[in-house]
């Protein structure tokens, strides 16, 4: 897996649980705990996560971003 420049961010108040972002992740780098439950502490999993964007591209909801990583 190459590491990307860039993140991936969850926009929770936008997200409604519906899970199609956790099926489509190739990496298993979104929570389970999305489906259905909104957490305040759930977070894509920087370490699997390898930016591909195809969460972004299923979620219908505007609730994935991608953003540049902060280095420092």
């Amino acid at each position: 897996m190459t590491k990307s420049s860039n993140m991936i961010r969850l926009i929770l108040e936008n997200c409604i649980g519906c899970g199609t972002c956790v099926e489509m992740c190739p990496e298993n780098a979104i929570p389970d705990s999305l489906i259905g439950f909104i957490s305040s502490l759930a977070r894509i999993n920087e370490e699997n996560c390898d930016c591909c964007g195809e969460c972004i591209q299923v979620c219908a909801h505007d609730a994935i971003k991608i953003c540049e990583r902060e280095i420092g």
